[in-house]
């Protein structure tokens, strides 16, 4: 037999960030804990609101099956002396509670086994809820007491609801029963609910305002924003975390459209997303769906159906108006200087107490970026240019009210100041990417400040050495690291890392600019790379830890160049010839490390046997034919004719004979073998 179970904590307003992890945490405890205990169930559901986190379980067997207690005690050795039991053998049938004669022998110890009968389902519970809020208080840093208890949570808990089929659970906590009421909506319906079974409860709730399923809210959410845009000759914009936000801050949503007033349009649409989305968690409507011209409408969420709507609208407007007229002051104001005249601030603005000014920072990001523009032969004079203005907007009124978009303004003012449109979008994308998944700068000049920006940063946190920890990397150089890495790949650009660093390294003003410190840098960054590497999936292939590292074994210095040779080497592994031609180049590598110093001559004339012939002609071949192609995956093809040859070699062929002169000659044709095989990357580190 089998019922239906639901356990709900019911509280003050839960922070928005904390609903769906709590609820999922309650609903993991709960499983896990019946899982552990061999109770049979068939599937659960997670389901909370501002006030409330539950989970309920469908099909909860009754009982848990009979268990068979088990304990290993002493050692054999040690529980036994002349024949007869020790003390420690003794003492373990007493704490078994029977005579020693009653134990056995399992894996070399003593061994007691008993069958318990499983107990009720209801029974367990008690102890599963325990163990259920220890786990959750792990996930919540801070807590909350309230009343004279000292039990915590992340905000006081009003009631619990626990019931098992019909049955009311028993649980005892935080001064509070278990029973069968829940609670509706705090306006609309804020009595008690009496629940018969937990097939009530969502039906119940529903009726009562409460929509307590998470998906389905949200997506009744989404559906009543795209309606109301819709509505308004617009298109909405909604992003998943604003999304998710709302969705946790709301039981009963109700969208509705406010409107500001049509001059704060004048502002850059970010700041007007900036501050209707991030401050007030509504939601922009644009007139197009790309999103490229906003209009002064906004959709908000209430949490409340409204028998004065206009009210509602109203108020939503009185807030929304306020910050928007900062902004539009924010804005006119910073535009009574051109962009270039905000960057003698910067020396009054510490980057890193040991690193200087952001000023100072400014002027070798400058330095930087003319290097790079000059390895790409990209326009150096704007990528400079660029480089020079792009944290001026650093020292602006509207940056220091939003700090989220710095270098956005940067562009916007420096396209209102007349710079070139390279220029102006340089600065506005030298922040990118921004976290995983956010795209590269788009133009040349945007990538090389970023690159210019993030390779000095690294270089300078790590001379001071403050490098990153396993737990902490609070100058977010890992990010950096990994932004370098895309842009040199996504962007194809064959630059050189190591150059880069030392160059950005020697401009630091302090701390230490010596090869070693170079050496960490290149380390951290490679291990960057393969952390982003490793995994991928090329052709519905992942790439492996022994690609990467055959690769890296050639010490590749640029990243595009690297990438090339790793999707040779993954095309490659998947050659019938790949196998044996790393096992043989393995066989090589150890017969020449056993040889000490191998010479680079070789004389046809020493040849002995048909299959040295073979392989010096196979490997004359694959020089010639890879000489004419810069393909690396072709070169790895052409390498693949050297299996038979190679194979032939090792069968006919002695090495270590007793003419030095043949074994010399011998050792040179093999070195010559290994040098093939390490022409792309490394072979001998494949399977093989």
């Amino acid at each position: 037999m089998s019922r239906a179970f639901l356990l709900e904590l019911g509280t003050e307003d839960l922070p928005a960030r904390y609903v769906v992890s709590l609820a999922e945490a309650l609903a993991r405890g709960v499983t896990e804990g019946l899982a552990r205990r061999k109770v049979d169930f068939r599937a659960h559901r997670v389901l909370a609101t501002p006030r409330r986190i539950a989970v309920i379980v469908e099909d909860l067997a009754e009982r848990q099956p009979d268990q068979t207690v088990e304990r290993l005690g002493p050692a054999l050795a040690a529980a036994y002396k002349d024949g007869q039991p020790t003390p420690a053998a003794l003492g373990f049938a007493r704490s078994c509670g029977v005579d020693f004669a009653a134990l056995g022998q399992k894996d070399g110890k003593l061994h007691y086994a008993k069958a318990e009968p499983g107990k009720p389902t209801p029974a367990l519970i008690a102890d599963i809820f325990e163990e259920t809020l220890k786990q959750m208080d792990e996930l919540v840093p801070k807590r909350m007491r309230w009343g004279s208890s000292d039990e915590t949570f992340v905000r006081p808990v009003q009631w619990i609801c626990c019931l098992y089929g019909t049955d009311v659970v028993p649980l005892q906590r935080f001064g509070l029963a278990s029973g069968r009421l829940t609670y509706g909506h705090r306006f609309h319906a804020p009595g008690a609910i009496e629940l018969s079974t937990p097939a009530d409860y969502e039906p119940r709730l529903k009726h009562a305002h409460v929509w307590a399923d998470v998906a389905s809210r949200k997506a009744e959410i989404r559906r009543q924003i795209l309606a109301e845009a819709a509505n308004a000759g617009g298109h909405a914009r909604i992003t998943e975390d604003l999304l998710d936000e709302v969705t946790a801050l709301v039981e009963w949503p109700v969208a509705i459209t406010g409107r500001f007033e049509a001059r704060f349009l004048e502002l850059p649409p970010e700041v007007i997303v900036a501050t209707v989305e991030t401050n007030q968690r509504y939601f922009t409507v644009f007139e197009d769906p790309a999103q490229t011209r906003l209009t002064n409408a906004f959709i908000t969420v209430s949490n409340i159906e409204s028998r004065d709507v206009a009210q509602v609208i109203a108020g939503n407007e009185r807030v929304v108006r306020p910050r928007l007229t900062d902004a539009l002051f924010f804005w006119q104001q910073d535009l009574k200087l051109p962009l270039a005249a905000y960057g003698e601030k910067l020396a009054s603005i510490t980057f890193q107490k040991d690193l200087g000014t952001s000023g100072a920072k400014v002027a070798r990001v400058a330095a930087l970026a003319g290097t790079i523009a000059a390895d790409l032969k990209a326009d150096r004079d704007a990528a400079v240019r660029a480089a020079s203005l792009c944290k001026n907007d650093l020292v602006t009124k509207m940056v220091y009210e939003f700090p989220e978009l710095q270098g956005l303004m940067g562009g916007y003012y420096a396209e209102k100041s007349g710079e070139a449109p390279a220029v102006a979008l340089a600065i506005r994308e030298h922040y990118l990417p921004t976290q995983q998944g956010t795209p590269i700068p788009s133009s040349r000049e945007g990538q090389i400040v970023a690159l210019a920006d993030k390779l000095d940063t690294l270089a300078g946190i790590f001379a001071i050495g403050q490098k990153p920890t396993a737990s902490k990397d609070p100058y977010a150089l890992r990010r950096a690291a990994l932004g370098v890495l895309r842009i040199c790949l996504e962007a194809e650009l064959p630059l050189d890392l190591p150059a880069l660093l030392q160059y950005a390294l020697q401009q630091q003003p302090a701390g230490k600019r010596d090869a070693a410190t170079l050496a960490e840098l290149v380390e951290f960054v490679q291990e960057r790379l393969r952390a982003y590497l490793v995994g991928q999936s090329f052709d519905g292939r992942p790439v492996t830890v022994e690609m990467f590292e055959s690769v890296r074994a050639l010490g590749v210095t640029q990243p595009l160049d690297f990438l090339r040779r790793l999707r040779a080497v993954h095309a490659f592994v998947a050659n019938a010839a790949a196998p044996n031609l790393a096992a043989a180049n393995k066989r090589v590598r150890n017969i020449l490390k056993q040889a000490g110093e191998v010479g680079d001559t070789i004389d046809a004339a020493r040849f002995e046997h048909a299959a040295e012939n073979a392989l010096f002609a196979g490997l004359d071949d694959v020089h010639a034919r890879n000489a004419t192609t810069a393909d690396y995956a072709q070169q790895l093809v052409n390498l693949a004719s050297l299996r038979e040859p190679i194979d032939a070699f090792f069968e006919g062929v002695m090495v270590n004979t007793e003419d030095p002169a043949v074994r010399a000659n011998r050792l040179a044709l093999l070195q010559r073998f290994d040098t093939a095989c390490r022409s792309v990357a490394d072979l001998s580190q494949l399977p093989g």
